[in-house]
């Protein structure tokens, strides 16, 4: 009799999820686990949190969804409170478990967490379930990845992703004495700003609602818009978390060309489907290099960290009112659109001089749609230490408002344009900078 512990982490569905049914097809009683790690709410070395409020709440409605649908199949979603090595250990001996099975992660701290589940009689298996290939499909092995993304498009983009697999029609049963979930004990979950609907349910809806409607067509004219929830397919909250896998969306995309025609526009859609392939990919050649102040480059990039000027772009008080209404709106709803999140990273690196990892982390905290290896590899593509050929991207912020907010409404909404401080009132080391004053308050103080 085997007793198996299906541990979710990014792939928090029934549907099309490999790594679940491999396990349903291996186990006799089955624990379905997922850990909650308090680490995630304290601040860490870059001054920002890995779990911000926005997330969490999303996440925690995501669990939920998740628990409701294992209970349709008499399981239940066991979530536990601590350190995964702490948990697990525990959950191995009391049931004498015999294989620990999850989704295979992309990026480093996941599969070096992994690498620390070794418990004694437990086996472990990892399934890819978060791409929409596994490495026997690509057409070359994952370390000879291209460098750059438009080889790798080109190598990949005539490929079709494996079809989509159904749910579970059951699972096995839970063992007789499993243990109660720590629901009560976790962190507050109602804090955050988002008003997105976390799980496969609502990941459902949304994707019916895109792919019904006509939005495809105009997808790639109105991707780069600052503001308009229909501007992009807002996909990527319940993809980042796996409610919803990318090879859903590809499946949904596929039917909607066949009943429409295909367009430029709809295969845009795949295009950037295919990037975030790519970064995934990207991150697993890469390990830790994927956050490292140089990235894979030989020489450091020329930036530094200046603690005031890093409160001010959190902040949203810089000198530029367009960086900080996408600041405002990161800060206040844990969203932001693609081309906002493209000016805010330039500005930190190339404005402030500031080191892209403080930015990179503090996405991280504040994104519902967090997703490690598009987050940071996208960072790293800004500051010239990732997979761009040009070496960095650094926008004209004022040229960018012109184009994407000319009559200054996403600016009003975000109160991007509220009065700011100068950039630097402090100095490197924190000490105040001595501010010009008027003269007629320097005549009344001689």
């Amino acid at each position: 009799m085997t007793t198996t512990i299906y541990r979710f982490t990014n792939d928090l569905r029934l549907t099309d999820n490999a790594a679940l049914r491999q396990a349903a097809s291996l186990s006799d009683k089955l624990l379905c686990v997922y850990c909650v790690n308090p680490h995630w709410f304290r601040t860490g070395n870059f001054q920002s949190r890995p779990m911000g409020d926005h997330r969490w709440r999303f996440l925690y409605q995501s669990l939920r969804d998740l628990d409701r649908h294992l209970e349709a199949l008499g399981q239940r979603l066991l979530v536990l409170y601590d350190r995964p090595e702490t948990s697990l250990r525990r959950l191995c001996s009391a049931h004498k478990v015999d294989l620990l099975l999850q989704s295979h992660p992309s990026c480093f701290d996941e599969l070096s967490e992994w690498d620390r589940l070794d418990f004694p009689g437990v086996h472990k298996r990892l399934i890819w379930t978060h791409t929409l290939f596994t490495p026997d499909h690509l057409p070359f092995p994952v370390e000879q990845l291209p460098s750059y993304f438009t080889a790798f498009r080109k190598e990949v983009e005539p490929l079709h992703p494996p079809d989509t697999l159904a749910p579970p029609a059951h699972l096995p049963p839970p063992p007789v004495t499993s243990p109660l979930s720590d629901w009560n004990q976790l962190p507050d979950a109602s804090k955050g700003g988002s008003d997105l609907s976390g799980g496969s349910e609502g990941a459902a809806e949304r994707l019916d609602y895109y792919f019904s409607s006509r939005l495809p067509d105009s997808y790639k004219a109105t991707r780069n818009a600052l503001q308009g929830r229909d501007n992009s397919t807002g996909f990527s909250p319940w993809l980042a978390n796996g409610s919803l896998s990318p090879r859903e969306i590809a499946a949904a995309l596929y039917r909607y060309e066949a009943r429409h025609g295909a367009s430029e526009s709809s295969g845009w859609i795949y295009f950037e489907l295919l990037w975030r392939e790519y970064f995934h990919w990207y991150a697993y050649k890469q390990g830790s290099q994927l956050f490292q102040f140089r990235g894979i480059k030989a020489q450091p990039p020329l930036t530094t960290f200046y603690p005031s000027r890093f409160r001010k772009w959190t902040q949203g008080v810089t000198p530029s009112p367009l960086v900080n209404a996408c600041m405002n709106e990161l800060r206040e709803t844990g969203g932001l659109s693609n081309r906002g999140r493209q000016l805010a990273a330039s500005y930190l690196v190339n404005e402030l001089s500031l080191d892209w990892r403080y930015g990179a982390a503090w996405f991280e905290q504040q994104l519902v749609d967090y997703d490690p290896a598009a987050n940071w590899g996208n960072w790293q593509y800004i500051a010239g230490v990732g997979p761009d050929p040009r070496g960095g991207r650094h926008f004209d912020i004022e040229w960018q408002g012109r184009q994407y907010d000319p009559d200054g409404q996403y600016v009003q909404r975000w109160k991007g344009n509220l009065p700011a401080l100068p950039l630097d009132s402090v100095d490197c080391a924190d000490w105040p900078i001595a501010l010009d004053k008027p003269k007629d308050e320097e005549s009344r103080r001689e």
